[in-house]
């Protein structure tokens, strides 16, 4: 039986991931698919438009077997933080295939690209070069891998292969890598079809706009009680303002704090703050997420402890999912958890509890949804 993962944040589930799951079954039928997906915020560094719990009941109504849930200090991180922490999970759960969406679509190319990563020295030296010509990060690395290889990788959902790949190589998982080619570009607007990437869709449900044509399975309860970033700003900017030293807060690199505190007075929203800061070297992407751990309070002190998983936490399953894990559960090492408080005075998991703090402290009834964090056991979908 094969066992496929898939690392998503279904933010929020469309079309597009149904038709990936749908052609995970066409490949590989009698199949367990396992989703690792974020929290209550994104890769980039935002909140996610709707809750982790509704995230996961429209992943099983829709096919998956088993949704599990990747820690805030690795899903809010760059990419090979956050494919580290995701294979790691996946890897425990004995997967044997990984799949992914990418533009280029080769593996190959991928494993090779992958390769000059972890063993050409020619290529750190590149990246430090082009960094130190105020280049930001995935601009270096594309830079770099262009030099050497002559192949220019610069697409979000590319950069993310590479870094899965990169990260079953290192660790010598024995996972095989799947890329499906994805069925739309990512920063396309275009809505004359029922597959729309999830930027365009979260700026359509925004602006109270019918979406029934772009998701699966229409559950209005599902989307209620949206969030929206700006809903935030309040709340970062006080936290700014009245932090002494920002520069303890992970990612935030001595001197961007000096950026931040200039422009923190002169933004009315999110947006405004992250475009007045961002500069060639830091991007939209790594200031948002700079943004998130000082809303949240993540420290650089807590991210140097906290480098591995300590934990899975489940957050739903189906039959199939609920006798997979049956099956495998004595043989995972690491707590294999239903409950919050079922795990006691774990740091990285009380980490999870303050960010979700942080991301209902904006609804009335705050108080509900926060004690559903502590209380709530997984979605059971017969």
């Amino acid at each position: 039986m094969d066992v496929i993962g898939i690392i998503v944040e279904y933010n929020p589930f469309h079309n597009g991931h149904k038709y990936q799951i749908e052609m995970i079954k066409k490949m590989y039928p009698n199949s367990i698919i396992i989703v690792v997906m974020n929290g209550n915020f994104s890769q980039r560094g935002e909140p996610t438009i709707v809750d982790k719990w509704k995230r996961c009941e429209m992943a099983l109504i829709n096919g998956v077997d088993l949704v599990v849930e990747l820690p805030f200090v690795f899903g809010t991180q760059s990419a090979d933080i956050f494919a580290h922490g995701a294979l790691s999970i996946l890897n425990y759960l004995k997967i044997n295939k990984l799949v992914f969406g990418s533009e280029t679509n080769d593996i190959n190319l991928f494993n090779e690209l992958a390769d000059i990563q972890i063993n050409n020295k020619k290529y750190d030296k590149l990246v430090n070069d082009y960094l130190n010509k105020g280049y930001n990060y995935p601009t270096s690395m594309s830079k770099a891998l262009k030099d050497i290889s002559n192949f220019k990788i610069e697409n979000s959902n590319d950069l993310l292969a590479l870094s899965y790949i990169k990260e079953i190589k290192k660790n010598k998982y024995n996972i095989e890598a799947i890329s499906i080619k994805r069925t739309n570009d990512y920063k396309s607007n275009d809505l004359n079809t029922n597959i729309i990437n999830a930027t365009t869709l979260r700026n359509i449900i925004k602006e109270n706009k019918d979406i029934k044509k772009y998701i699966p399975i229409y559950k209005k309860d599902l989307y209620s009680n949206y969030v929206n970033i700006e809903d935030y700003f309040k709340l970062l900017k006080y936290k700014i303002l009245t932090e002494k030293d920002l520069t303890i807060y992970q990612t935030v690199d001595e001197g961007i704090e000096n950026r931040i505190n200039k422009y923190i007075v002169k933004s009315n929203t999110y947006e405004e703050l992250i475009n007045l800061i961002k500069t060639k070297r830091y991007t939209y992407n790594k200031i948002s997420r700079m943004l998130c751990h000082i809303l949240c309070n993540f420290t650089k002190e807590e991210a140097k402890r906290l480098k591995e998983v300590e934990y899975i936490r489940i957050l739903g399953f189906t039959n199939s999912g609920k006798k997979y894990l049956n099956k495998i559960k004595k043989e995972i090492s690491i707590p294999l958890i239903s409950r919050f408080a079922s795990l006691k005075n774990n740091e990285m998991l009380n980490i999870e509890y303050r960010a979700t703090k942080v991301y209902n402290s904006i609804f009335d009834n705050n108080k509900d949804y926060i004690e559903e964090e502590y209380k709530k056991t997984p979605i059971y979908f017969k």
